[in-house]
């Protein structure tokens, strides 16, 4: 059985969601209930903003080599 579950959400979200559905060639419900899912399947803990970091792959090097990386493309 399913129910209906309304939802008021920002102008700016739900053209997020109609992009991200698009995407995936879904529509916005399925997006929806397949991001909720997805949510609900994780671990209860607080996010790991690191470990997100991580998953990222971006660049990384010695702290004094980004840094003087960063100034010399200041110049």
């Amino acid at each position: 059985m399913s129910y209906r579950l309304q939802v008021l959400i920002p102008e700016g979200l739900d053209a997020r969601v109609r992009k991200a559905a698009q995407r995936g060639k879904l529509t916005k419900g399925e997006w929806v209930r397949r991001a909720i899912e997805e949510a609900l399947s994780g671990p209860v803990t607080a996010p790991d903003p690191l470990g997100r970091l991580s998953r990222v792959g971006a660049p990384t090097a010695d702290i004094e080599q980004m840094l003087a990386e960063i100034d010399a493309g200041r110049r």
